[in-house]
């Protein structure tokens, strides 16, 4: 059986988990509201305050959703509950990030601002020393967000400018040696 699959999913007090017709789970807690179509092959058992994910047959297309479906269907119940978050951090001389309202502007070395704006459900806020907070309960969209920030200018690996995450390693390259 997965190592992970088979791992019972513990569901706080403050949440509730519905699993409909077709696997449709929603999963409301203090956070937010998350719902999600999960593969209606797995079964999802609730018993003690606990989730269990159990797939029907040993195939091989059964074994690879078990521990994906245990593995979404935790994570929303750790968003709903706690949150995500993802850290950036701007280097650069005249890079810089300030919150406009609920978007973002960012001043990247371009000819013009950059204007990022979250989608719904998503909290950005920049913090000290020019980092960037994407927060929010769904993870995969978290880290979409942080993703798509990252890549309006991807750190360089001469002088290390651009955006980064907080605990990403650029791998420094010598520049030129010049003429001997």
């Amino acid at each position: 059986m997965s190592r992970i699959g088979r791992k019972p999913i513990p569901v706080p007090q403050a949440v509730t988990v519905t699993v409909a017709d077709g696997n449709n789970v929603t999963v409301k807690g203090p956070r937010a509201t998350l719902s999600r179509a999960l593969p209606s092959d797995m079964r999802i058992v609730q018993q003690d305050g606990t989730l269990l994910v159990e797939r029907p047959s040993e195939a091989k297309q059964h074994k690879a959703l078990h521990g994906l479906t245990r593995s979404l269907l935790a994570n929303m119940v750790i968003g709903v509950s706690d949150g995500f978050s993802k850290v950036l951090e701007i280097n650069g001389v005249g890079y810089r990030a300030q919150k406009t309202g609920r978007a973002l502007t960012l001043s990247l070395g371009f000819s013009h601002p950059v204007v990022v704006n979250p989608p719904e459900g998503i909290e950005l806020a920049t913090g000290e020393r020019n980092t960037i907070i994407v927060s929010g309960a769904d993870k995969q969209l978290v880290g979409e967000v942080a993703a798509n920030i990252r890549g309006l200018r991807p750190p360089e690996p001469y002088k290390g400018k651009g955006v980064k995450y907080i605990d990403e390693r650029i791998r420094r390259k010598a520049g030129k040696t010049g003429k001997k």
